[in-house]
Protein backbone atom coordinates (compact mmCIF):
# COMPACT_ATOMS: atom_id res chain seq x y z
CA UNK A 1 0.00 0.00 0.00
CA UNK A 2 1.08 3.46 -0.81
CA UNK A 3 1.09 6.16 1.63
CA UNK A 4 -2.02 7.47 3.12
CA UNK A 5 -3.48 9.87 0.37
CA UNK A 6 -4.87 8.22 -2.97
CA UNK A 7 -2.02 10.10 -5.85
CA UNK A 8 -5.01 9.08 -8.46
CA UNK A 9 -7.17 11.44 -6.78
CA UNK A 10 -4.61 14.19 -5.91
CA UNK A 11 -3.99 14.70 -9.63
CA UNK A 12 -7.49 14.07 -10.76
CA UNK A 13 -8.44 17.14 -8.60
CA UNK A 14 -5.96 19.12 -9.88
CA UNK A 15 -4.59 20.05 -13.69
CA UNK A 16 -1.75 19.47 -15.33
CA UNK A 17 -0.87 23.13 -15.68
CA UNK A 18 -1.79 23.72 -11.62
CA UNK A 19 0.76 21.32 -10.50
CA UNK A 20 3.40 22.86 -13.06
CA UNK A 21 2.91 26.24 -12.19
CA UNK A 22 3.06 25.26 -8.17
CA UNK A 23 6.20 23.27 -8.86
CA UNK A 24 7.55 26.22 -11.04
CA UNK A 25 6.77 28.49 -8.38
CA UNK A 26 8.43 26.55 -5.21
CA UNK A 27 11.98 26.38 -7.91
CA UNK A 28 11.85 29.72 -8.22
CA UNK A 29 11.03 31.51 -5.14
CA UNK A 30 12.68 28.92 -2.38
CA UNK A 31 15.51 31.03 -2.15
CA UNK A 32 12.54 33.62 -0.78
CA UNK A 33 11.65 31.61 1.96
CA UNK A 34 14.18 29.35 5.20
CA UNK A 35 13.40 26.65 3.51
CA UNK A 36 12.26 24.56 0.55
CA UNK A 37 9.64 23.00 2.87
CA UNK A 38 8.90 26.37 3.91
CA UNK A 39 8.03 27.67 0.29
CA UNK A 40 6.06 24.57 -0.06
CA UNK A 41 3.62 25.61 2.83
CA UNK A 42 3.55 28.86 1.62
CA UNK A 43 2.43 27.70 -1.68
CA UNK A 44 0.37 24.94 -1.19
CA UNK A 45 -1.70 27.47 0.93
CA UNK A 46 -2.44 29.39 -1.89
CA UNK A 47 -3.28 27.02 -4.46
CA UNK A 48 -5.72 25.22 -2.20
CA UNK A 49 -3.45 22.11 -1.78
CA UNK A 50 -1.66 20.57 1.22
CA UNK A 51 1.77 20.89 2.03
CA UNK A 52 2.69 17.25 1.16
CA UNK A 53 0.76 17.47 -1.69
CA UNK A 54 2.49 19.68 -3.47
CA UNK A 55 6.06 18.30 -2.06
CA UNK A 56 5.30 15.08 -3.70
CA UNK A 57 5.07 17.03 -6.77
CA UNK A 58 8.14 18.77 -6.13
CA UNK A 59 10.43 15.60 -5.73
CA UNK A 60 8.67 13.91 -8.69
CA UNK A 61 9.39 17.14 -10.90
CA UNK A 62 13.15 16.68 -9.76
CA UNK A 63 13.16 13.15 -10.41
CA UNK A 64 11.50 14.36 -14.11
CA UNK A 65 14.73 16.38 -14.28
CA UNK A 66 17.25 14.41 -12.74
CA UNK A 67 18.60 16.47 -9.88
CA UNK A 68 17.04 13.60 -7.53
CA UNK A 69 17.15 9.09 -8.29
CA UNK A 70 14.61 7.66 -8.62
CA UNK A 71 11.50 6.44 -10.98
CA UNK A 72 10.64 9.30 -13.63
CA UNK A 73 6.79 9.76 -14.43
CA UNK A 74 7.46 7.90 -17.82
CA UNK A 75 8.85 5.42 -16.42
CA UNK A 76 6.44 4.90 -13.11
CA UNK A 77 3.83 4.89 -16.30
CA UNK A 78 5.62 2.01 -18.04
CA UNK A 79 5.82 0.01 -14.66
CA UNK A 80 2.33 0.74 -14.37
CA UNK A 81 1.12 -0.44 -17.53
CA UNK A 82 3.68 -3.60 -17.26
CA UNK A 83 2.49 -4.44 -13.82
CA UNK A 84 -1.01 -4.44 -15.23
CA UNK A 85 0.12 -6.40 -18.56
CA UNK A 86 1.64 -9.08 -15.70
CA UNK A 87 -1.78 -9.32 -13.91
CA UNK A 88 -3.67 -9.76 -17.16
CA UNK A 89 -1.09 -12.67 -18.27
CA UNK A 90 -1.53 -14.28 -14.83
CA UNK A 91 -5.14 -13.98 -15.25
CA UNK A 92 -5.64 -15.69 -18.53
CA UNK A 93 -2.94 -18.43 -17.20
CA UNK A 94 -5.31 -19.36 -14.82
CA UNK A 95 -8.12 -19.44 -17.05
CA UNK A 96 -6.13 -21.71 -19.25
CA UNK A 97 -4.69 -24.10 -16.87
CA UNK A 98 -8.77 -24.32 -15.10
CA UNK A 99 -9.76 -24.94 -18.30
CA UNK A 100 -7.16 -26.98 -19.33
CA UNK A 101 -8.05 -29.46 -16.07
CA UNK A 102 -11.85 -29.52 -17.04
CA UNK A 103 -10.76 -31.13 -20.34
CA UNK A 104 -8.55 -33.59 -19.33
CA UNK A 105 -11.18 -34.58 -16.47
CA UNK A 106 -13.90 -34.56 -19.03
CA UNK A 107 -11.74 -36.79 -21.37
CA UNK A 108 -10.56 -39.02 -18.58
CA UNK A 109 -14.44 -39.43 -17.92
CA UNK A 110 -15.31 -40.16 -21.35
CA UNK A 111 -12.78 -43.03 -21.62
CA UNK A 112 -13.81 -44.61 -18.34
CA UNK A 113 -17.11 -44.95 -19.47
CA UNK A 114 -18.08 -48.05 -21.52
Amino acid sequence: MRGWGNDQETSNRYSPEVRQRAVRMVLDHGGDHASQWAAIGSIAAKIGCTAETLRKWVRQAERDAGQRSGASTEERERIKGLEREVRELRQANEILRKVSAYFAMAELDRRSKP
